[in-house]
């Protein structure tokens, strides 16, 4: 995408910013970005304040271009460029340019795609106008975003019955696979009936306004979760606190890369026996063969059978221990490049 922007900057300049805007709201979406972040994204490819407003579900966020954000109770100027969250709807999206000219090429792409995005974040978030606090997904997303003024996350963690004041008071981020981010009190032994169902990534424990870190840990946990299948075999529930350096991996292996050679052949191999990816992640998990064979429900001799057959897919040993652990490496790794 950025060859392309490149080269379309070189014969038309409208173009090339218009891919890199395209690029950079996909990059945004595919991360999974909130509402104050789209927006400040509006803002800073433009270079003028951009404002959201959706009045249906008390939304009201307005980023300068230098990605502060500074809300405004003052309507929106209707001269402003603009687009709305739905076909015939009524604007909610506006770049602040003064001088009621028409939109340039770049500014309604930056509506356009900006708009697109907000409307899943809303979707996925907010759906109608939450009955109470503690169900407002937008109060949540400020309290865990990096970018919010500290006084914003403390006005939002109050209103969501949360105490910045109280020392005790300790918090885990939780990032659901599907479905809007969560907030959970830490009380002890935190119970799985809590967490959504799922995979689900969840953050270390920390005070209300290290929230924003412990988000960034439930997401980094979140790429290490599995469905629990035989053709996606491990956790589905992944807690950043278990993973320690291995979290380091994440930063190695970016989703939609090419993934490693261990990772190849384990694809490979995966795709010869219907078995294999459940059967290896056994041998890699548990504490001796004999357990991973029942783990599997097979005779210990048919696992030996399997694990030759596999080691010659592979090309290395699991039955090592330096094999088990490139083993533990590759499964690791498999997870994390797909996202």
């Amino acid at each position: 995408m950025k060859e392309l922007a490149g080269r379309l900057t070189a014969v038309d300049p409208d173009a090339g910013a218009a891919v890199r805007v395209i690029a950079y709201f996909d990059a945004l979406a595919e991360a999974r970005a909130g509402l104050e972040a789209l927006v400040r994204g509006a803002a800073v490819l433009a270079g003028c304040p951009a404002r959201l407003v959706d009045a249906e579900r008390r939304v009201r966020v307005r980023v300068e271009p230098d990605g502060r954000r500074r809300d405004s109770d003052l309507p929106p100027d209707p001269a402003w460029p603009s687009a709305a969250l739905a076909p015939g709807g009524a604007p909610a999206l506006w770049l602040e340019r003064a001088g009621g000219a028409e939109p340039s090429v770049v500014d309604a792409v930056i509506l356009e795609r900006a708009v697109g995005a907000l409307r899943l974040v809303l979707d996925r978030t907010r759906g109608r106008a939450p009955v109470s606090p503690d169900d407002d997904p937008a109060l949540v997303e400020t309290v865990l975003d990096p970018t919010a003024a500290e006084r914003d996350r403390l006005h939002a963690a109050r209103r969501l019955g949360l105490d910045p004041d109280d020392p005790t008071t300790l918090t885990r981020a939780v990032a659901p696979l599907e479905g809007r981010p969560r907030i959970l009190r830490v009380r002890g032994e935190e119970q799985p009936a809590e967490l959504p169902a799922g995979r689900v990534g969840v953050g270390p424990a920390v005070p209300v306004l290290g929230l924003p870190g412990s988000w960034q840990g439930a997401r980094t946990a979140l790429r290490f979760t599995a469905e629990g299948t035989a053709r996606d075999p491990g956790e589905r529930v992944v807690f950043a606190d278990d993973l320690g350096g291995i979290a380091l991996l994440a930063a190695l292996a970016s989703p939609g890369a090419e993934p490693p050679p261990d990772v190849r052949d384990l694809e490979r191999a995966a795709a010869d026996s219907p078995w294999m990816l459940a059967t290896l992640h056994a041998v890699a998990s548990t504490s001796s063969l004999r357990s991973a064979a029942t783990t599997v429900n097979v005779h210990h001799s048919t696992l030996q059978d399997r694990l030759i057959h596999a080691e010659a897919l592979l090309g290395w040993p699991v039955r090592t221990p330096q094999g088990r652990l490139r083993l533990q490496l590759a499964l690791t790794m498999r997870h994390l490049a797909r996202g």
